[in-house]
C-alpha cells in the first residue's frame, strides 16, 4: 500500500521525510537520544545517517504491508512531533497493534491522544480491523494515560514482557474493537 495522509485536526499525519522540503531526521536523532524513549524502545538512532535508514525502513514497510506508520506533523510548519505506527498486523485474523512515540520537547500536550483515534479509524475503517491492541511496560505511566484517554480498556499484564533499565518488567495489554465508540 502506498502511504495514506490523514488530517487529524490540529495535527497532519504523513510519511516520514528527508527530501529538500522537510527533514524529519534531527527530530528523530533527537527523540532517540533521550533518555525516557531509550528506556521504552529498542530502536537506536544515534546520526543522521541512522536517522535516513529508519525512514527508508518505515516507507519499505508501508509498501510490503509489514507496518504503516505516520509522522505526527505540526499542520503549519510540517515539524515531526510524534510517530504513529500500525503494526504485528494480521489481517486474516483483523488485528493490529499500535505504537507511539512523542519528541521530549512535546510530550504532556497530548499529541498523541489527539492523533489515535484518526489512526484507529484508518485501521477499521480502511484495512477492516476489528481489534487493536496497545501495550506498555507497567512503569510507563505516560503510555496508561495515553491507554486510557483513548478509550482502550486493560485486557491483562504479561508477566515479565520486558527488559526496562535491565530489569524485567511487566507488560500491560490493552485492546479496542471496532464495535468500541470513538
Amino acid at each position: 500500500m502506498e502511504p495514506v495522509e490523514i488530517n487529524a485536526g490540529t495535527y497532519y499525519l504523513r510519511q516520514l521525510r528527508t527530501d529538500e522540503f522537510i527533514d524529519d531526521r534531527p527530530a528523530l536523532v533527537e527523540t532517540f537520544a533521550d533518555e525516557e524513549t531509550v528506556r521504552y524502545r529498542s530502536a537506536r538512532i544515534p546520526d543522521l545517517a541512522a536517522a535516513s535508514e529508519y525512514i527508508a525502513l518505515r516507507a519499505e514497510q508501508w509498501r510490503s504491508d509489514q507496518r504503516y506508520s505516520w509522522a505526527v506533523a505540526n499542520q503549519t510548519t510540517g515539524e515531526l512531533l510524534a510517530e504513529l505506527t500500525l503494526t504485528n498486523l494480521a489481517p486474516r485474523d483483523r488485528f493490529a497493534e499500535i505504537t507511539c512515540w512523542t519528541h521530549p520537547a512535546h510530550r504532556g500536550n497530548g499529541i498523541v491522544v489527539a492523533t489515535i483515534p484518526a489512526v484507529l479509524r484508518f485501521g477499521f475503517g480502511a484495512l477492516d480491523l476489528h481489534h487493536v491492541s496497545y501495550q506498555h511496560a507497567v512503569s510507563n505511566t505516560a503510555s496508561r494515560r495515553v491507554a486510557e484517554k483513548c478509550g482502550f480498556l486493560l485486557d491483562g499484564r504479561m508477566r515479565e514482557a520486558y527488559v526496562v533499565d535491565g530489569v524485567a518488567e511487566d507488560r500491560l495489554v490493552w485492546s479496542r474493537l471496532s464495535t468500541d465508540e470513538d
